[in-house]
């Protein structure tokens, strides 16, 4: 058992930097500082950022995604990088039923400035936001025929849950219809910006009939008479109390219900969705005391310095009860062009080798376009991500990136490692290293490297300085590396 004084050992260090931003490469390692320092160090120095704006800027969609891409594996500041596409899928909006690149990309801007701050002031921006308003329907909701789609996917999905820990309702049907009036009235101008007109609005004077603007009544720490979300006056206050009041919500236990509902997915993302439990989840709700101040960094520091988010780090073998989580394919896209310090090229970006294609094509391929999540619900994670074909796809990118042989984005072996290296065990473990797994590799898969490095011992000597061998057998040697199993999780 481990706290925030526990000291790092160079696996946990590399598990460290892997899980909360991309790679790391040797170099990224060894210049952290992480090696040696305790977690609560490691945890305050990667969340220490100043989030650094980014809007992904194009008239069309292709050139926005790519841009995100380039600027993920570019960023000094992978921490940052790694949260927002944790939020791009807890707070999932799409391209494909917006239809504006513009609403995206401002929301894209809005995840990344408020990424690590209060969650409470996320959710409200969130609410307000025009690419939301448009996806869910909000620009829709008229007062004559309230539409409930914002309502029940704000509490079902960005905030409550539909069930506490005890399995029992966080909501009824009633409060997704009361809450559905308080977001009456509000659409988006020509300039992209949030508006509130009030004469598309629910005023409770003008239809009686539906009762007083009240939820949760006798139920999740309100009273019988509920809480009425027009106590703040009626109109464009409405938004932000309803907000104010979901964040009051408490659940079978008597636990806030938005704290403990928010710990689970930061913990499912960060360490594995097997490894949640009420007793985890109130271990880092109480350490960052996110059930009252809404700081998404402490929370995320508490997370960084738990036992559960370390459980993941064992390296092989593994034992029967080690959690691995699968790399997201955006995951598994940035970090192998980050740890080997290749470019895209051209207006398509697209790897200069083997298929030639976009790296939005090999994304696709993978099961996952940012800014077009295939739901509400965002991606199906861990083993929602494999299969033959997405799989397929993960090789392709390897083959891709190994038979860029030529001009200045090719692949660059000798930049990597020693050349001078001659033991076959040496260079598997020097190739290991720069892909960071070398500690995630069984003895047994070690040797299936060395033996295809080798011929099966037929060939020992390796002479890397021949460009015929590094053309064959060193770029053979990462794309087998990249296409292990190994790589394909973290």
């Amino acid at each position: 058992m481990g706290d925030e004084n526990t000291v790092l050992t160079e696996a946990e260090a590399r598990h460290f930097l892997r899980r909360t931003g991309f790679g790391p490469t040797p170099r990224e390692l060894s210049t952290s500082g992480y090696v040696g320092s305790t977690r609560g160090q490691a945890a305050d120095n990667v969340m220490s950022f100043s989030p650094k704006k980014f809007k992904p800027g194009g008239r069309d969609f292709e050139r926005a995604h790519d841009k995100w891409i380039q600027f993920m594996t570019k960023t000094r500041i992978p921490a940052q990088a790694k949260l927002v596409l944790f939020w791009h899928d807890h707070l999932s909006t799409a391209i494909s039923t917006v239809d504006d690149v513009k609403l995206m990309a401002e929301q894209i801007k809005l995840l990344h400035e408020k990424c690590k701050g209060d969650f409470k002031d996320l959710v409200k921006s969130i609410n307000k936001n025009p690419a939301m308003i448009e996806f869910l329907d909000t620009v829709r909701n008229n007062k004559e025929i309230p539409n409930e789609n914002y309502a029940r996917e704000l509490m079902e999905l960005f905030t409550l849950g539909v069930k506490d820990f005890a399995g029992n309702d966080n909501y009824a049907q009633e409060d997704i219809v009361q809450i559905a009036r308080a977001f009456t009235g509000w659409s988006y101008s020509d300039k992209r910006k949030a508006v509130f007109d009030e004469s598309h609005h629910d005023f409770e004077v003008d239809f009686p009939e539906r009762g007083p603007k009240v939820i949760f009544k006798g139920a999740h720490g309100f009273p019988p008479g509920g809480a009425d979300f027009s106590v703040n006056g009626e109109g464009e206050a409405e938004i932000d109390t309803v907000t104010d009041i979901l964040f009051q919500h408490t659940d079978t236990d008597g636990k806030n219900t938005i704290a403990r509902r928010t710990a689970s997915r930061l913990i499912e993302y960060y360490a594995h969705p097997d490894l949640v439990s009420s007793t985890v989840v109130d271990e880092v709700v109480a350490d960052s005391g996110f059930d009252t101040n809404w700081d998404i960094a402490a929370l995320c520091r508490a997370i960084f310095v738990h036992d559960v988010f370390y459980e993941t780090a064992a390296p092989a073998p593994f034992g029967p009860g080690t959690k691995k989580s699968v790399k997201w394919p955006v995951d598994y896209v940035v970090s192998t062009l980050r740890l080997l310090s290749m470019r895209l090229k051209g207006r398509d970006r697209y790897i200069d080798g083997g298929s030639f294609l976009p790296i939005r094509d090999h994304l696709q391929n993978m099961g996952q376009i940012v800014m077009d999540p295939p739901s509400v619900f965002g991606w199906n994670w861990e083993s929602g991500w494999l299969s033959s074909s997405t799989l397929l796809a993960r090789y392709n990118l390897a083959r891709d990136i190994i038979s860029a042989r030529d001009g200045g984005k090719r692949f660059r072996p000798e930049n990597l490692i020693n050349l001078n290296l001659t033991d076959p065990g040496q260079i598997v473990d020097a190739v290991t290293e720069a892909l960071a797994i070398t500690d995630q590799l069984a003895s047994g898969e070690r040797q299936v490297l060395i033996d295809y490095l080798t011929d099966s011992g037929l060939n020992p000597a390796i002479n890397l300085l021949d460009e015929d061998v590094r053309n064959t057998k060193l770029h053979g040697l990462f794309g087998l590396a990249m296409q292990s199993p190994a790589y394909q999780v973290q």
